[in-house]
Parts: structure tokens; sequence; C-alpha cells
């Protein structure tokens, strides 16, 4: 896992290599940027590269402030009042809890929401065209594919009649969740069974009633404390022979059988232009919250083989990416396009 250290390393390294042109562009003094996440995850350093880009570079004319929860959704109030404390000119976040936090933190300095499931449904805007106040970003429609997760799981098994949900109870954004999840449920006549969790701690109970249980798929919710805990969830679900379905691409190096995501790296990317537009005087509260318009759908062969599953060959031909190993070498296939809208 990369560390702190390590990342604040990243956003400096390029430095020197960067183009003279883009020195040129620079801001003309030093801002400070607040991140306010679980973990350090491709998608942030995505966000980094991306801030160079831009102009930014680290220790010249900017500096990145990392605070990361790393699954303890309780520190999120304390790392954004340390943020705000400092003081940053802007709080960039990842999650709906730290999005909360941030916004409970300050109602001034602006925030940018670089993914976050609905932030209607949660408060935090009133709506997505003004958001008005001092904050915007970026929404994964993280609702909306949370049904799609399910239909999935109905493609794989089309017997399908018990699935079990895997969720964290403390994230606000799991009662919208399971509230729009249970109609869609009751359409394809199946049965939904809450495995709930509150912190980190109760996870491997989760995952044991979740054995014991023995429905006949999972769908694991959208959650950055469970993020966290990628390895130990999907060694469990894939030890107990349960078929499931993941909500970030960072399940799949873990072993996760199937993964339909928004692409939180290119929205990460896509929030710098806000934080540049911001840092240059126009009001958060004036960008539209936008919507996730690039979607992964990616397919563990290995998985399946081990699971005893066979992946029909139109399930296969929906995949962004397949992924199929055979001894040490492992074949990343694009099979389409990576906007799917079905």
């Amino acid at each position: 896992m990369i560390r702190r250290r390590e990342f604040i390393a990243l956003l400096g390294g390029a430095a020197a290599a960067w183009p003279v042109a883009a020195r040129a562009q620079q801001p003309d003094r030093m801002r400070r940027i607040g991140l306010l996440a679980s973990e350090p995850l491709p998608p942030v350093q995505r966000f980094s590269r991306k801030l160079q880009e831009h102009g930014y570079i680290e220790g010249r004319n900017v500096r990145v402030e990392t605070r990361f929860a790393e699954g303890l959704d309780e520190r999120y109030p304390v790392l954004a009042a340390e943020l705000v404390a400092l003081p940053v000119d802007l709080i960039v976040t990842w999650g709906t809890p730290a999005a909360v936090a941030a916004k409970g933190a300050t109602s001034t300095t602006p925030i940018v929401m670089g993914a976050i499931g609905d932030p209607v449904s949660v408060g935090l805007v009133s709506n997505l065209a003004r958001p008005e106040g001092n904050i915007t970003g970026f929404a994964t429609q993280n609702v909306e594919l949370e049904g799609k997760r399910l239909e999935l799981l109905k493609d794989l098994l089309p017997n399908v009649s018990r699935v079990g949900i895997l969720g964290n109870a403390s994230n606000p954004f799991f009662a919208v969740l399971w509230g729009k999840l249970r109609p869609m449920a009751e359409r394809l006549n199946v049965a939904l069974e809450l495995f709930e969790v509150r912190n980190r701690a109760e996870i491997t109970d989760a995952l044991g009633r979740l054995e014991r249980a023995r429905p006949d798929g999972v769908l694991v919710s959208p959650d950055t404390l469970l993020l966290t805990k990628r390895s130990e969830i999907c060694d469990s679900l894939n030890r107990s022979r349960l078929p499931t379905v993941y909500p970030f691409r960072e399940y799949a190096p873990a072993g996760g059988l199937i993964i339909h995501a928004a692409d939180v790296g290119v929205l990460f990317e896509r929030s710098v232009s806000y934080v540049d537009r911001i840092l240059k005087g126009t009001k958060p509260g004036d960008l539209p919250v936008q919507l996730a318009t690039e979607f992964e759908l990616i397919i563990n062969l290995r998985t399946a083989r081990a699971l005893g599953l066979t992946i029909s060959p139109m399930l296969l031909a929906r995949a962004d990416e397949v992924e199929r190993f055979g001894g040490l070498e492992v074949d990343h296939q694009l099979v389409l396009g990576r906007c799917l809208h079905w």
C-alpha cells in the first residue's frame, strides 16, 4: 500500500522533467489542497498527475495535504477539521463519509467531491445543476449501478433467488442504496438478505454470517470502508464459494469475480478542472455536479473457474476487461469500449 510519504514523493517526482511551457502557465502563488479519502489508491494518484498537467507542481506552487482515514470512518470529522485549520484553499474528497465530514467542518472552504454515490439523496447538495454553497463535484451513479449489479448476478445465475448484501450501515448512502434496491429485487423475484457492518472490526463476523447463510450470490455495496478490506472480503467469499459482484475495480486484483463500476480514476481526473477553476475564482456552487459517463465491467475467469462457474459468451462480450490466468501469466483483454449503458 502506498503511504503518505510515498504519495508526496509521487506528486513531486515528475516536477524536474515538466515542460517549460507548462511551468510558464503555473499559478503565481503557493496553493494548498486538502485531500480527504480512505486510502491513496490509483484514482488519487491519477488526480495528482492531472494536477501536474494543469501546471500545479508539488512543492513549487502547490502543496497537497493528504488525510487518509484507512477504513476508520469515525476519523473523517477530525481529519477534515485538521485540513480546515491548516488552512487549505480547497478540499477534495472520495466517498460519502468523507464529503459529509468535510461539509460539516466548513461552510466556507470550497469542497470538490472527487467521487460520491449520490450527493442529493444524502443532503450534501440541493440539486445537481446548481449545488449552491461551498460544495460541488462528481457522482458515480452508484444507485443505478447497484441495480445493474443485481441484474448481472441474475444473468450469471439465472436461478438466483437469495442475494446477500454486504453493506456499511454507518455510511448514510447505504440507506439510500438499500431503499432503491429492494423494489428492483422484487421485480426480479429475488429475496435480499442484509449483512451489515458499522466498522472494520465487524467485517470478519459479517463474512462468517454470509458463509453460514449460504445465499445464492452476494453484492458488496459501494463503500470505501469495505474497500480497505477488499482482500479479506474476496478471499472469504471465494473460499465460501459465493459468486459476488463488486463495486470498484480495486477488487479485481484481490480476486473479485465480477466488478461493475464507474471509472473513479476518470472522475478524479475530471475533478482537477473544477479545482483549477475554483482556485482561479469560480464559486463551487456555480459548478454543476457532474455524473459519471464511463463505466467498467471486469470479469475474473480464474475466480469463475475456482467457483465452478461458466461465464456465458454473451456476458463475456459485454465485458470491458477479462482477466485470464495461465500459470503465472496474466492477460488483460480489452473486449469492448468502456461506456456501458445497458
